[in-house]
């Protein structure tokens, strides 16, 4: 039992400390950088005396235990040979599949549209258009496209006579594969706002950015054998 509470204080002197020096980081860095955005999380690295610092949902910083220094910049694990700030951006900026806000999005189905995938793409993205000279090669698949007019110029104007389009898939499979310019239609197209809210959000910073239904996450235009792959992995 002596032991059982010493380690109970151990355990509670420890948490005290952490939580003192999480404070000791927050308030340092807010009076020495106001500009910095408000600070999500304080945590420890694997790295001793090394501390992330976490604003924005998914920006990560790192700094001292004092909050003397800040670094941006990426923490390697030399023996694993892992980027370990990769990893965990990946992981705060996660879409899980079933979570996607499929209302604004459109979709096109091929064969019996089993398996699943979700597209972010710029009408004006050309590797978008020869990724989707590639994916029209795939069948039996439902793709959800969520229209993300980021590249400038008119894609907004664009994506949005899509979004108000009566057909929506085939007002944008006919720009995309044949350059037949969408009509202009006027409607309610916040939904395309919200899309480049979400992929500012989940970190999508190009097109096509592809979503497979198991959580698997591909930037760029891949081919058809590696998007038949993708999506035969994650259907099992």
């Amino acid at each position: 039992m002596k032991r059982l509470r010493t380690l109970l204080l151990l355990l509670a002197l420890t948490a005290l400390g952490a939580h003192a020096q999480e404070a000791t980081i927050r308030k340092n860095l807010a009076e020495r950088l106001p500009n910095l955005p408000k600070i999500d999380e304080v945590t420890k690295t694997p790295m001793p005396g090394l501390y992330e610092v976490r604003v924005n949902h998914s920006d990560v910083f790192y700094t001292d235990a004092e909050g003397n220094f800040l670094i941006q910049g990426s923490l390697i694990d030399t023996k694993a040979r892992v980027d370990l700030t990769e990893q965990r951006v990946n992981k705060l900026s996660a879409i899980d599949f079933a979570d996607l806000p499929f209302k604004d999005s459109f979709t096109i189905v091929r064969g019996n549209g089993k398996r699943k995938l979700a597209v972010f793409e710029d009408p004006n993205c050309g590797y978008c258009k020869r990724f989707e000279r590639d994916l029209a090669k795939i069948d039996n698949v439902t793709v959800h496209v969520f229209l993300y007019p980021i590249l400038g110029g008119d894609s907004p104007e664009k994506s949005r006579n899509i979004w108000c389009a009566k057909d929506k898939g085939k007002a944008f499979l006919d720009w995309m594969l044949k350059d037949v310019t969408p009509p202009t239609v006027s409607c309610d197209g916040a939904a395309v706002a919200r899309n480049v809210e979400l992929g500012k959000k989940a970190r999508i910073t190009g097109t096509p950015t592809l979503i497979f239904a198991d959580g698997t996450r591909v930037p760029g235009a891949i081919g058809a054998d590696r998007i038949e792959k993708l999506l035969n992995e994650a259907k099992n």
